[in-house]
């Protein structure tokens, strides 16, 4: 695969992965197509040597890797790890509200939104729907509206004179509810959502909607960008970019040695759930493979996790936001990340493992350390690390709007890491 190929696949994957519900759906349908096979984590699970696996939880995280050998307590695994969610307005349960002339919808925020750039953008709607059939029985689909229905818009300057002086406050109960329709048009929340399921799943007899979980995405879609197509721009980067170098990786390295990609949900939140980097799911599955406890160690002790989020680039516009000897530059190759208060789980060995393998293919390696007056961010690293006591790399792709509706990262980057962890998957020694 080369750069443009890669980058050209990476814009359909982003278009295609307006939610983490999507995203999981859209990496299944690549692994299937590779000959991975579906694990069910109610079943009993039997592996064979030479397998290629991946198991879901949520519908939103996923796990995938190789068996190329049963003896994971010799080898010990290559694994790379990513999360599904970027920040965004939800829908609240009750989430219609018909005021002032307009039919609108009730959000709460997820994550840390960056609030201002939702407004005057054309949103549609995603997400996983729980439904009765009228079977009786209760199922769970994925919607997505796909064309524009929404709209935040902003308020006239003429009504806010201070906005560019004193800054953009927003009330995040009043002010972001984004606008449907005006109230003369029938609108009635279930209803449409029964016949958006329908019409998507023609297979189901939708009796009633009982829940769901939908998220506000804008569709403007995924380009590169730049005078010379040098950057990549999209929703979502942080961090389906990573998911996408990740699984690009674990499809395209060689199976010599076991490999595993985990992307879980609710990283922008904590990670604190069933399917999130802060609970079970890696190690259930880790103790399914090697269910012997002294193997079990081993197999951690003798395996390396590389967390890839995205890194803050140096913006030419806030210059003085970064401690200038660790501002990395975009396309100028991945970032290790580096924090002594272990917000990033990064140390001397795992850093040394990347920049190796980064020489040996002659690419470029930066660094990133926040400046000692300001709050240092974190990832799944530190959390995955301290669950189960796996050496881990904390690294990222150099990106600009981090947390924007729109963020924009180096056309060059991503092809480069996916280089790199190709050849990580396939390294059998670590150290010595």
């Amino acid at each position: 695969m080369n750069q443009a190929s890669f980058n050209q696949s990476l814009l359909s994957f982003l278009d295609d992965s307006p939610t983490p519900f999507h995203a999981v759906e859209t990496m299944k349908r690549q692994l299937n197509a590779a000959g991975y096979q579906v694990l069910n984590e109610q079943d009993e699970w039997v592996i064979s040597e030479g397998g290629k696996y991946y198991v879901t939880r949520n519908d939103s995280s996923i796990i995938a890797f190789t068996a190329p050998t049963l003896d994971f307590a010799h080898r010990g695994f290559r694994m790379v790890g990513a999360h599904t969610d970027s920040p965004c307005p939800k829908l609240k349960p009750n989430a219609h509200v018909d005021r002032f002339g307009h039919h609108q919808l009730g959000v709460e925020l997820y994550g840390g939104v960056l609030v201002h750039t939702w407004f005057d953008r054309d949103l549609s709607i995603a997400g996983r729907v729980t439904v009765k059939t009228a079977q009786g029985s209760l199922k769970s689909c994925l919607i997505d509206f796909k064309d524009p229905i929404a709209v935040i818009p902003n308020l006239a300057i003429h009504l806010n004179r201070g906005v560019n002086s004193e800054g953009f406050k927003v009330n995040p109960q009043e002010e972001i509810l984004p606008i449907l329709c005006g109230s003369d048009k029938d609108f009635e929340l279930e209803a449409w959502l029964i016949e958006q399921v329908q019409r998507q799943h023609p297979d189901f007899n939708v009796a009633a909607v009982l829940s769901f979980e939908l998220s506000l995405y804008d569709v403007q879609k995924a380009a590169l960008t730049g005078l010379h197509q040098e950057y990549i721009s999209a929703s979502r980067l942080d961090n389906l970019l990573s998911c996408y170098v990740g699984l690009q990786a674990q499809l395209d390295a060689k199976a010599t040695q076991p490999s595993l990609l985990i992307c879980t949900d609710h990283e922008e939140v904590g990670s604190q759930s069933a399917c999130g980097a802060n609970g079970p799911f890696l190690e259930d599955v880790l103790r399914r493979l090697v269910p012997n406890p002294e193997q079990y160690t081993q197999t951690v002790q003798r395996s390396m996790l590389i967390s890839a989020d995205n890194a803050h680039a140096l913006h030419p516009n806030y210059a003085a936001k970064h401690d200038q000897l660790h501002a990395p530059q975009i396309n100028q190759g991945a970032v290790i990340k580096v924090n002594n208060n272990q917000r990033y789980a990064t140390n001397s060995e795992t850093t040394a493992v990347y920049k190796d393998i980064a020489a040996e293919l002659g690419l470029a390696v930066q660094t990133f350390v926040v400046r000692s007056d300001m709050a240092c961010g974190s990832t799944i690293g530190p959390i995955t690390s301290s669950e189960i006591g796996v050496a881990t790399l904390d690294i990222g792709l150099p990106t600009f709007a981090m947390h924007s509706i729109r963020e924009l990262a180096g056309s060059e980057d991503a092809f480069k890491l996916y280089q790199v962890l190709c050849k990580f998957s396939e390294r059998e020694h670590l150290m010595g």
